[in-house]
């Protein structure tokens, strides 16, 4: 199975370095030295990554064969993609790769159905899911344990526990200092 697991940004310096926007939770697997990537657009590629190191809390990556400014430049908004065992699972129990949550079922602890995962977003400050509903319309979950209470593959859901307003606007209290006349 295929996985994105960085996109490169802007070059750095003049030696062929590039930041990478990491879009996994396990770069020094997947993106340390000698790790060879696929690459979108597939011309591109494959890329093998010569070092790797951080800078100003950015990750830094140079490819090999790739030793110039303009080199690195030429590579910016490629999408870095990892061949993974689909039945590997990541080293901590409560965690999980995207593809394992992709397509569950959200639902609430009484069985109501919310809808169903079609993208997850990695945000600096968390994750979320982003769900489809019954309506087609799309709602925002944070992947944060006091919303998702709990996540069974066996049974391709998720249990959701949202505060009021989270899913439905119609629950939310709206406060006002002004009396209303």
């Amino acid at each position: 199975m295929q996985l994105v697991v960085a996109r490169i940004g802007r070059a750095h310096g003049i030696k062929g370095e590039v930041t990478v926007e990491v879009r996994t939770d396990e770069p020094e697997l997947r993106l340390g030295p000698g790790a060879v990537l696929a690459t979108e657009p597939a011309s591109v590629g494959p890329l093998t990554i010569e070092t790797g190191r951080v800078h100003s809390g950015r990750l830094l990556l140079r490819f090999e064969g790739v030793r110039d400014r303009n080199a690195a430049e030429a590579l910016r908004n490629t999408l870095l993609i990892a061949e993974v065992d689909p039945q590997a699972l990541p080293e901590e129990p409560d965690e999980y790769y995207d593809h394992q949550l992709m397509d569950l079922d959200v639902v609430l602890a009484d069985g109501t159905e919310i809808g169903r995962i079609t993208e997850i977003s990695h945000l600096p400050s968390q994750d979320l899911f982003i769900v489809e509903r019954p309506d087609g319309s799309e709602v925002m979950i944070p992947f944060v344990g006091k919303i998702v209470t709990e996540i069974d593959l066996e049974r391709q859901r998720a249990v959701i526990d949202p505060p009021p307003g989270l899913i439905d606007d119609s629950e939310a209290e709206i406060a006002s200092s002004r009396d209303e006349n």
